[in-house]
């Protein structure tokens, strides 16, 4: 997990506080002192003594170096049970060791001081930034840019402009617009220009000259003075602006509906976006009538840039093993090896498997340990179960049974065998929506109606149904934000490329929708390859969900969480895990085919 650097005005001003502020008996301990005995002490005495003694117990780990015990004490204390004078000394301390260990969710539990009692104005700073910093690492963009422009405009702070825009480049228009009225003039500025990198569409020249004449409009504003990292390092990319794509796609085969619907998407988003995004041609070759090579070498003499496919999982195996390839390229499955080792080559797809890891990560943040497993009895059962378990055991979570159930039968069974080893406190449900909507009555049946569930995209068909999905209501899952567009924040109209998705979403089969989705993303990914080249960090928000690149360059997706109520999606945040309203805080006042698509 990402540490986010403190700064040197932070730690001075933390010294300060942990010396003059502090509570006696806390800071004057010698460093000797035996927190192991405070902590037994703790549990003979009475609740608020009991507090002050953890605190003394986590301060002196703190400062012997045992950080990640210290962090594991000072989460647990009840800091409710703390006299006034000492609640801030547990802030900072929680705030400080979450920070530098990587555990933000710690930060946003020392933040909520900030709305129960009067904090000194420095640190209130400091509970502030770690606050907004803490929140971008759990994808609570909006809130953290709206807390760290409150900082930097009580501070002038330049520190503070590159975590400003990390958060800032992830925000969708609509979400930006609902920002002007929750802010002052810098944060105006800030989303002004946020509005015209968004709106540039990939052109560098336009961006830069743009972002000229905000710096004239805006001279005294902190990104003005310091632009902000990432757009400088987009300056490496002049002239190398993508203006021709091959598209290597079959047109007869087994993959070719597969990949007619993905060609659908890319020409419907081409055409869409033909105003912004700078008279970019594409070239359509059918890979069932040449080999991969001659595919490059067609493509290279009509002058393409960059290459979207091939979509067969065996050729991308093959390209992903080369040392390197004509021209960059972005493949639309992922390959069998562990990793992708040719230069220049991106893997993006529709991935079941990255779906069971996201699921496993947010059941583990939700504070789940136990986890059952219903998965259908193939191989793309046993791949994506495969993929839940290792992410769910490097979470040091607990399988308590994984059951393989026969996709034609019926749940009834199934579901008793997943109740019947052991005590799981959730379960992790794959499988098509005439089976999943089985699994939550049959739960009642067996008392086990309160057993969260937490299931991938399959379950859902895509189109509201509420007497049908009636029986997965309190189901959690994950789908792309274009197939759940009442269940995003902001609606349909926050849709990345709205007007895309409105003249593909008219007419189509929801069964195709998804590969229309990835069409438009492998388009935008396409145009952006120099930058994830240049840029590893870079992010879309895409139809597909928000893309990143890991380090060999496999693009993967982080999708948005919801939640059937009365039979339709409804959206559920990262924020709920606390059940509590994060932005207020520390706020200045003012089944697949082989190939792993769908079909």
């Amino acid at each position: 997990m990402l540490k986010m650097p403190r700064g040197l005005l932070a730690t001075a001003l933390l010294a300060i506080l942990l010396v003059g502020c502090a509570p006696p008996g806390i800071v004057d301990r010698v460093p000797d002192d035996d927190p192991t005995y405070l902590l037994e002490q703790a549990r003979q005495q009475e609740p608020e003594q009991a507090a002050i003694s953890r605190l003394e117990a986590a301060d002196i780990l703190a400062r012997q170096g045992q950080r990640t015990q210290a962090l594991e004490v000072a989460t647990d204390i009840d800091d409710q049970r703390l006299p006034v004078e000492y609640r801030l000394q547990w802030a900072m301390l929680l705030s400080e060791l979450g920070e530098s260990e990587g555990e933000p969710w710690a930060v946003i539990q020392a933040a909520q001081l900030l709305d129960e009692i009067e904090v000194p104005r420095d640190a209130g700073l400091i509970l502030r930034e770690r606050h907004g910093r803490a929140l971008a690492q759990v994808d609570e963009h909006r809130a953290a840019a709206l807390i760290l422009i409150g900082v930097q405009a009580d501070t002038d702070r330049e520190a503070l402009n590159d975590p400003i825009w990390a958060s800032l480049s992830r925000l969708e228009g609509p979400e930006l617009a609902s920002m002007r009225d929750e802010t002052d003039d810098l944060g105006r500025g800030w989303l002004a220009l946020a509005n015209l990198v968004r709106e540039s569409g990939g052109d560098i020249e336009r961006l830069f000259m743009r972002l000229d004449e905000w710096r004239e409009r805006n001279a005294r504003h902190p990104a003005a003075r310091s632009v902000p990292e990432d757009l400088i390092a987009l300056r490496e990319l002049r002239g190398q602006e993508v203006r021709h794509i091959a598209v290597f796609l079959p047109e007869s085969g087994p993959l070719a509906g597969v990949a007619e619907a993905i060609r659908d998407g890319i020409r419907a988003h081409h055409q869409s976006a033909a105003e912004r995004n700078g008279g970019v041609q594409l070239s359509f070759l059918d890979t069932s009538r040449s080999s991969i090579d001659a595919l490059y070498e067609e493509a290279r003499n009509r002058g393409a840039q960059v290459v979207i496919g091939p979509l067969d999982k065996d050729l991308v195996t093959e390209l992903e093993n080369r040392d390197q390839l004509p021209l960059p390229t972005l493949g639309l499955n992922y390959g069998h090896g562990e990793s992708n080792r040719a230069q220049g080559f991106f893997q993006y797809g529709l991935s079941a498997e990255d779906e069971a890891r996201q699921v496993a990560r947010r059941g583990r943040d939700d504070g789940h340990r136990r986890s059952a497993m219903l998965v259908p009895d193939n191989e793309w059962g046993r791949r994506v179960g495969r993929a839940f378990e290792e992410e769910w055991r490097r979470l040091d979570g607990t399988i308590t049974n994984a059951v393989a159930y026969d996709p034609r039968g019926s749940a009834t069974e199934s579901t008793r065998r997943v109740l019947s080893g052991g005590r799981p406190d959730m379960l992790f449900l794959l499988a098509l929506p005439s089976y999943a909507r089985q699994v939550p009555p049959t739960l009642d049946y067996y008392n086990a109606s309160t057993l969260p569930i937490y299931a991938t995209s399959h379950l859902f068909e895509g189109r509201p149904q509420p007497l049908l999905d009636h029986d997965l209501d309190d189901v959690n899952f994950i789908d792309i934000p274009w197939q759940i567009p009442d269940a995003a924040v902001g609606g349909v109209e926050a849709l990345p490329y709205l007007s895309s998705y409105q003249q593909l979403h008219a007419d189509a089969d929801p069964s195709v929708f998804r590969l229309m989705a990835m069409g438009v993303d492998a388009y935008e990914l396409a145009r952006r390859l120099p930058q994830f080249q240049l840029m590893p960090e870079s992010e879309l928000n895409g139809a597909t969900g928000r893309l990143t690149r890991a380090a060999d360059g496999r693009i993967e997706r982080h999708l948005p969480w919801a939640r059937f109520q009365r039979g339709v999606p409804q959206p559920i945040l990262a924020i709920d895990l606390l059940g509590t309203d994060l932005m207020e805080n520390g706020l200045p006042d003012s089944e697949p085919s082989a190939n792993g698509q769908r079909n």
